[in-house]
């Protein structure tokens, strides 16, 4: 459960995501590990990364980051901030690409080939200024606890993959195969979420949103599955579904 920005949370969110789940039968194999009760273990990873020398502090204001064109350069690198000044802590890019090796460049299962564009991206956020842990660092290492395979997400992800997979070689672990799906969007081309101000899933309809997010996937339902039950239209679901039709693009779908 990413519950670690807690500014951002609304609350409750946590068990009605769990709750949201549970209603369409989609159940999860261990117990949940929750974000917010792993401090220690990103404290540890962080402390990895700065002891081999691959990471620097950042005071940068937000008012200087955003003339930087989405790229950060190197600023506090050269001109590192004081020792008692609040500060966020970057990844340095090209330093790990030289001591890791790493190709970044990797094939999505269903976005396809993602040429390296890692560069291209400037030296990312691990730790906040706040003190807060970034997702990216968070997520590598649940995904290195949990022994994580395979990452299904949605394809607004897409571009954050090869930081992780950086991170991944910086640590010297396996990364997971990933397969990004597109995201749903209303009619203006906004991604279905509670940023966006989009309405909740209605859990009382359970059929009915399984159903139509197996057409968002292209999947040709038969007719006398929408009187079925869950356990049913799930069953049938993952003995007819099929990675290679899956859409790549944007889904348009108006929220029900």
């Amino acid at each position: 459960m990413e519950d670690i920005d807690p500014p951002r949370e609304q609350a409750g969110a946590a068990d009605a995501i769990l709750r949201t789940l549970e209603a369409h039968c989609l159940l999860w194999d261990a117990d949940v590990l929750y974000q917010s009760t792993r401090s220690e273990a990103y404290l540890d990873t962080l402390s990895q990364i700065e002891t081999a020398g691959l990471s620097y502090r950042c005071n940068c204001s937000r008012k200087r980051l955003s003339g930087l064109n989405g790229k950060y350069d190197k600023h506090c690198l050269s001109h590192p901030p004081p020792a008692n000044c609040p500060a966020a802590i970057r990844l340095n890019i090209e330093k790990c690409l030289e001591v890791s090796q790493a190709n970044v460049s990797f094939n999505d299962a269903i976005q396809g080939s993602q040429p390296d564009r890692l560069k291209n991206q400037g030296d990312f956020v691990i730790h906040r200024k706040d003190q807060l842990f970034a997702y990216q660092l968070a997520v590598v290492t649940d995904d290195i606890f949990q022994g994580i395979s395979h990452v299904v997400r949605g394809s607004d992800l897409l571009d954050t993959t090869q930081q992780q997979l950086l991170l991944f070689a910086t640590l010297k672990q396996p990364a997971p195969q990933y397969a990004h799906i597109p995201v749903m969007v209303d009619a203006n081309q906004h991604k279905l979420s509670k940023q966006n101000h989009a309405p909740a899933i209605n859990d009382s309809t359970p059929q009915k949103n399984l159903l139509t997010a197996m057409h968002a996937l292209n999947m040709e339902v038969p007719h006398n599955l929408h009187n079925e039950t869950i356990d049913s239209i799930l069953g049938w679901a993952i003995q007819n579904w099929s990675i290679q039709n899956i859409p790549r693009r944007k889904t348009t779908m108006e929220a029900n």
